[in-house]
């Protein structure tokens, strides 16, 4: 059977990271490969609806947020219905599908920031996802500064309920993810994400080259 490459995207708020999935989807198309953009939480139906719950800052608890372990669920919820209807189909007829976050993310912020169990989140993700793995995740990293300028300029004084949590949050999320790249180094790919985006996007184009 034929099979296609699944690239993950991963990194705090204001990394760029989405940005680069974006160029990353359209370089690839550019040289003929088909290649399936999409984002998590969210891809499909089912799992956008699961989002506006998640990240609408008004509804959930009256804008308190979800506890850890409700978020996690959630997460998990939509991550199946878009591994299930998106992402292992679009797979299986050799695409290559750009991901816009995926479980490492749940890793970083219900578990590295709000302190869930990692095991439960593995756990989760083995239920709802048959523990299904990027080829390569992309970690896009950025200076405090850099991140800063690009929430304000993304933001506009707005903030879902996820990216308003306190700087120190951020700080254990960051944290996270730089050490998920340093235990698993054949699976991560660490990329500079500071200045411009299309001289970002070079550095990810050399990270990816030996799938091609």
């Amino acid at each position: 059977m034929i099979t296609g490459r699944f690239i993950a995207f991963e990194g705090g708020e204001g990394a760029g990271k989405s940005t680069q999935a974006r160029l990353l989807a359209d370089a690839l198309s550019q040289r003929g490969v088909e290649a399936v953009l999409t984002r998590e939480p969210g891809g499909t139906p089912g799992a956008e609806a699961i989002r506006a719950l998640l990240l609408d800052a008004g509804v959930a608890h009256d804008g308190q947020g979800w506890n850890p372990r409700a978020e996690a669920l959630l997460f998990a919820a939509a991550r199946s219905d878009h591994v299930e209807r998106l992402i292992r189909p679009a797979l299986a007829a050799g695409k290559w599908v750009i991901c816009d976050r995926f479980v490492d993310s749940s890793r970083a912020y219900q578990g590295g920031g709000g302190g869930l169990d990692e095991a439960a989140i593995r756990t989760l993700h083995d239920i709802g996802s048959g523990g299904l793995l990027p080829d390569l995740t992309v970690l896009v990293t950025v200076s405090p500064a850099a991140a800063e300028q690009r929430l304000r300029l993304r933001d506009q004084g707005r903030s879902d309920a996820i990216g308003s949590r306190p700087t120190a949050y951020h700080m254990r999320v960051a944290d996270a993810f730089v050490r998920f790249a340093a235990q698993e180094p054949e699976r991560f790919a660490v990329i500079d994400g500071d200045g411009d985006a299309h001289a970002v996007h070079k550095r990810v184009l050399d990270a990816i080259e030996p799938l091609l």
